[in-house]
């Protein structure tokens, strides 16, 4: 990845503290490739006045407005429905892609398949980079992270957004600055954007979902004493339980870090799914590794965005005590505590 890209971050309609994942996660991990976000329903504001971070990046109406900025990249920050390419959005893309823009997409839609758009980043040479397309002739999974002497820490859930990627990328610079080498490995479009390299394994043939976790492990072991793997869905969840065993049946981790938000008590969008208390989900998530390797929960981050900051710092104290693990809210409060338990692992992990 280019360190002179600058992003104009298409977010149009939908730039907020939820809906806007992966735009929200450029803002916070690479403010400085940001030229602008593109919503013209919040045209004039900056990212600060709308999602809380973000200091003065500019809010803009038009493309050539963000071209001004000096954006020499159109960043897709939004998921539509079902993650497919609104019909509406081709004429944006062409007159970007006119304007030597290159695309940075994480739809399931590829960009570079759209015939129209395939054929002006041709003429034009501009890059159209599909994030969730995935390496070709990926293995299956066989058990090749049990050779590698890095401590392997993958995030698991109660349910999908809920914090898993944020907690890894808030904790990582923690790590680095005890001296302990670390990795990112990144399993979901918006920490492709944000690292700079990974696979996208929601987008992975279902056989080799396992495969592309064991590759990028060995991948990001080669240079890292540890490495803190991005999880994914949630080992209950009906729809995506399947990329959740997959990454943890691939990476191996040898430990867990567990992300909840308190006060959701049933999976997101389907009501009839009740989440366990944490106690009960942790020893499910602990069992499910187990007959691989065990990886117990070493420690809890909680999303309390939507608490007030005494009933956050009153739950949080709750879970520490029920639970009897480091607990905080690594975006809210200190992320030290993770940091600690992580650190304690890695240096105290048998060898």
């Amino acid at each position: 990845m280019s360190k002179d890209l600058r992003y104009l971050i298409l977010a149009d309609g939908l730039f907020g503290p939820e809906e806007s994942k992966t735009a929200n996660a450029c803002i916070r991990y690479a403010p400085e490739r940001v030229a602008a976000v593109l919503d013209a329903s919040k045209a004039g504001k900056t990212a600060q006045q709308v999602i809380g971070f973000g200091g003065g990046i500019p809010i803009v109406g038009t493309l050539d407005e963000g071209i001004a900025r000096g954006a020499n990249a159109l960043v897709i920050g939004i998921a539509p429905p079902g993650g497919q390419l609104p019909e509406a959005w081709i004429a944006l893309l062409a007159r970007a892609i006119e304007n030597k823009l290159e695309i940075w997409s994480g739809l399931h839609t590829f960009i570079s398949d759209v015939p129209q758009l395939a054929e002006l980043s041709k003429k034009h040479n501009v890059t159209i980079h599909d994030l969730r397309r995935p390496p070709a002739k990926l293995p299956v999974s066989n058990g090749r992270v049990r050779s590698v002497d890095a401590t392997i820490v993958l995030t698991v859930g109660t349910d999908c957004n809920i914090g898993k990627m944020t907690t890894q990328l808030q904790i990582l610079g923690g790590l680095r600055s005890r001296g302990i080498r670390t990795n990112f490995a990144a399993t979901g479009q918006t920490g492709i954007l944000v690292e700079g390299r990974g696979i996208g394994v929601d987008a992975v043939v279902a056989d080799f979902i396992g495969g592309a976790a064991e590759t990028l492990v060995l991948e990001c072991a080669k240079d890292a004493d540890l490495v803190l793997v991005e999880g994914q869905g949630s080992i209950i969840h009906p729809s995506y339980s399947g990329v959740t065993y997959g990454l943890l049946h691939g990476s191996l981790p040898h430990a867990q870090i567990m992300c909840a938000q308190p006060s959701r008590k049933a999976i997101n969008r389907c009501d009839w799914v009740k989440i366990p208390p944490l106690v009960d989900f942790i020893r499910l998530s602990e069992n499910a590794a187990a007959p691989l390797r065990p990886a117990p929960v070493i420690a809890i981050s909680l999303n309390t965005f939507d608490l007030d900051e005494d009933t956050a710092l009153q739950t949080i104290e709750t879970v520490k005590r029920e639970t009897g693990l480091p607990t905080t809210d690594t975006v809210r409060f200190d992320p030290e505590p993770i940091v600690d338990a992580i650190a304690t692992f890695h240096h105290n992990r048998p060898r």
